[in-house]
């Protein structure tokens, strides 16, 4: 396949790429390196019109750019790179492959579970409602843009992707450091649900919806076995072989990042991916102990 990667140069694009071995893989990037493989753009100011007439032949679109959400307090002007790199981005991708007369059979499109909210104790599946607030809106916006491909004749298929563990970056990696050093300890009121999912699944995910021909609309990318963040702390300790016996009270999230952390780190989201096993996905790390094992090992 001819295949399109927009977000190429990202934790999950990157490990993406190095498994889509015999298959032509374009990147899309800001600045380019003399790949020829490289096409250059800018999510919020779209394709200059010789970067825009590469776009030429794709069997598929993989869309994850996004800026990230965790790299800084949620100011007014972060917020807004954070909204526009999503749905804007999508639109001017969706837009130029429109103009270009490409007609990829399937437009995949990373959303997150930030969709659902902040739920407290409710599971949720794809068929749940969205919830209330920035990033809410936010997916919600990005995957209404996503869902514009179809107007290319493309089967469109949004990944909700959940906390995603990985050595090499992400979540995992800012915890490590603390945790080794005997300072780990629960967030807030521990109760919280954080909803997560080990790279290597998320990337079988993707080539999974891939190359199933039937597959389209939204698919939680999550274990089917979320975990509290006091269980989440426990056995990231037990892992690792340290205690964790430091809490991090709510109002220090709070008064340290704002309403970055709040949403991050203390609301709660209790997501299965009721789709994935419907489909017959058999995940390689279900259990969250075995998956930091096999990541830390």
């Amino acid at each position: 396949m001819r295949i399109l990667i927009s977000g190429a140069t990202g934790l999950v694009g990157k490990s993406l790429i190095s498994n889509l071995q015999g298959h032509e893989v374009f990147k899309l990037v800001r600045k380019g390196t003399g790949d020829k493989n490289e096409i250059i753009w800018d999510a919020e100011r779209g394709f200059s019109e010789s970067e825009e007439a590469k776009l030429t032949g794709f069997d598929a679109v993989i869309n994850l750019a996004g800026d990230n959400v965790a790299s800084q307090r949620w100011t007014p002007e972060k917020k807004q790179r954070i909204r526009l790199s999503r749905t804007l981005g999508t639109k001017n991708l969706v837009e130029a492959l429109k103009r270009r007369n490409v007609n990829p059979k399937v437009f995949i499109s990373a959303s997150a579970i930030g969709f659902y909210g902040n739920r407290g104790d409710e599971v949720l599946t794809e068929e749940s409602s969205p919830g209330e607030g920035f990033f809410p809106e936010v997916c919600q916006q990005w995957e209404t843009e996503a869902k514009r491909a179809e107007e290319l004749g493309s089967r469109v298929v949004l990944l909700r992707i959940g906390i995603v563990l990985a050595k090499e970056g992400g979540a995992l990696k800012k915890m490590l450091l603390p945790f080794r050093l005997g300072l780990g300890g629960v967030v807030g009121s521990g109760n919280q649900w954080m909803s997560w999912i080990a790279l290597e699944d998320l990337i079988r995910i993707i080539l999974f919806v891939l190359e199933k021909d039937k597959i389209k609309g939204p698919f939680n990318c999550t274990s089917p076995n979320p975990v509290t963040n006091l269980e989440f702390t426990k056995t990231l300790g037990k892992v690792l072989s340290r205690p964790t016996l430091i809490p991090v009270p709510a109002l220090a999230i709070k008064f340290l990042f704002g309403e970055m952390g709040e949403a991050l780190l203390l609301e709660s989201t209790r997501v299965i991916p009721k789709r994935l096993q419907q489909e017959g996905f058999k995940f390689s790390h279900p259990n969250l102990e075995d998956a930091l094992r096999s990541l830390l090992k």
